[in-house]
């Protein structure tokens, strides 16, 4: 057998943490916001396209179904419009995914490339706030949902999935591709069955209810586009999280192609359901819709997918909780440099589940349309950093970072970037003008009547302006810095190239027996 060599010194960043010597809990992931190292690239890239899909393969998705019809949008339109924006918003989702196999950074630490080691903190701040206020919105989803269809108590529902949720989080990368592996087969049989039904006619509404009697405005046509497109544009901060721990060398088009068919896939299967329940069923409530439809194709179906719903929903959750810990926990490291090992994961983790579950249990039904346009508001927030984000890292510095440097706050990216944070400024303030938000209306949105196309603005206005901004920065000066982060990060790893293959490791003995 081989005797293995002895494990690398931990780097500043590593997490060394005395609760990570406990053996009970070896299952827990114990990096977070470092850099993963070469050798411990274990992530399958067939496992992306699965992931994301179930990603989207909850109820929250299928609500989103429910926005046209509510402002008497067809369901044919809404479908339309549905698809549009998921086909323009997963397009920049995506593209974010490359860059975890490339750098083996969570997508913010990244983000200090083009903002600065404490200038992130400005984008870090709309991300949390996403992923608190989503796992909010799951939380009444639930609990509002279950209580409805079995009568179960929302308060003990709220803590339960919240613990769940937790749990999952905290052992990290591994178990949430496991759970939405697991997930994926087990719901998409349900799905295909329920939507077989529908199609063949198994599933019918009220007597007296209109069959689509919806039509077509623009303002609820945009409405749903934006709802689509920013549905997906949420993920941005995010989607290289889970894809970090790929071999370095993966392809750059597969690994984008797997995470947009995954992502755009699953919505736009139960969007359509969604609008469909809307309009034909009457159903406002996610849960009571799956249940009602699911009983109606085989006794019991209903049951069985509202559960797996869910669940599903559950796992998502713990998806915002883990990546919410790395967003808090890179905010901290910018402050205050961090050597965040396990202790720090599960305390942060749990730290965010009990904000997101007393919100969750505290507000009634009817706050989730208010905090829907707080979500709204997180989109403004997001578009003009994913803008400056994926220019800087295609056009600008084409995926060449000092990995090394993004933890220190004296390194070649500066503690406040002025060029994004100027970009990010400017396409926000020029947004205003265009946003439909709760009761307010830009003069230009007013002047369209009530269309919000203000992400369209903030994509192109941050993107453009960084673009210029950086016309003039000195790459070359950065040159040496990236070719000495390169070495640094391979001297870590003896037997391992900067590229993430392995070369003979003399160090290493066979033994016979």
């Amino acid at each position: 057998m081989a005797v293995k060599p002895p494990q690398r010194p931990l780097a500043e960043h590593s997490g060394a943490d005395p609760i990570d010597a406990i053996d009970s809990i070896e299952a827990i992931e114990s990096l977070s916001i470092q850099h993963v190292p070469f050798a411990e690239r274990h992530g399958k890239l067939w496992k992306q396209g699965p992931f994301w899909f179930q990603g989207n393969f909850q109820p929250f998705t299928l609500s989103l179904g429910f926005i046209g019809p509510g402002l008497g949008l067809s369901v044919g339109w809404t479908v339309l419009a549905s698809a549009l924006g998921l086909l323009v918003g997963t397009f920049f989702m995506a593209f974010h995914a490359s860059q975890g196999p490339q750098l083996g950074l969570p997508q913010m630490i990244q983000s200090r490339g083009q903002f600065g080691h404490r200038g992130v903190i400005v984008p870090l701040a709309a991300t949390l706030f996403t992923f608190v206020g989503f796992n909010v919105v799951d939380t009444i989803i639930i609990g509002n949902g279950l209580q409805s269809v079995f009568g179960w108590d929302a308060t003990l529902l709220g803590i339960g999935v919240t613990v769940i949720a937790v749990v999952l989080a905290v052992y990290g990368h591994d178990w949430l591709h496991r759970a939405f592996q697991v997930l994926f087969w087990c719901s998409a049989p349900c799905w295909l069955l329920l939507s077989v039904g529908i199609l063949t006619g198994r599933v019918a509404g009220p007597a007296d209810a209109a069959a689509d009697g919806g039509g077509f405005t623009l303002v609820a046509f945009m409405v749903q586009f934006t709802a689509a497109a920013g549905y997906n544009i949420s993920y941005a901060p995010y989607v290289s999280d889970y894809s970090r721990y790929l071999p370095r060398d993966t392809p750059t088009p597969r690994i984008i192609a797997s995470v947009f068919g995954g992502a755009a896939g699953s919505p736009m299967w139960l969007i359509p359901i969604g609008a469909w329940m809307a309009a034909t069923l009457g159903v406002t409530d996610p849960l009571a819709g799956i249940r009602a439809a699911g009983d109606q194709v085989v006794g019991g179906l209903g049951a069985v997918l509202t559960l797996l719903s869910v669940l599903a929903l559950v796992a998502t959750m713990g998806l915002n909780a883990y990546s919410g810990m790395l967003t808090v926990l890179t905010g901290v490291d910018s402050i205050r440099p961090l050597r965040p090992g396990r202790r720090a994961r599960v305390l942060t983790i749990s730290g965010l589940g009990v904000v997101w579950c007393a919100v969750g249990l505290s507000v009634s039904a009817d706050f989730s349309t208010a905090l829907g346009n707080a979500l709204l508001l997180m989109l403004y927030l997001l578009i003009p950093w994913t803008a400056v984000n994926l220019v800087d890292y295609f056009f600008v510095r084409r995926g060449h970072y000092a990995i090394t440097h993004l933890f220190r706050p004296d390194g070649i990216y500066g503690t406040w970037a002025w060029r994004g944070l100027l970009a990010y400024g400017v396409g926000l303030v020029l947004m205003v003008p265009f946003m439909v938000v709760g009761p307010f209306t830009g003069p230009v949105a007013e002047a369209l009547g009530r269309v919000d196309v203000a992400f369209v603005v903030g994509l192109a206005v941050s993107g453009l302006l960084y673009y210029a901004l950086t016309r003039r920065l000195d790459l070359t000066a950065e040159e040496p810095a990236v070719a000495a982060s390169e070495r640094e990060l391979a001297e870590q790893e003896p037997g391992v190239a900067a590229d993430g293959s392995r070369t003979p490791a003399p160090h290493t003995v066979e033994v016979d027996g």
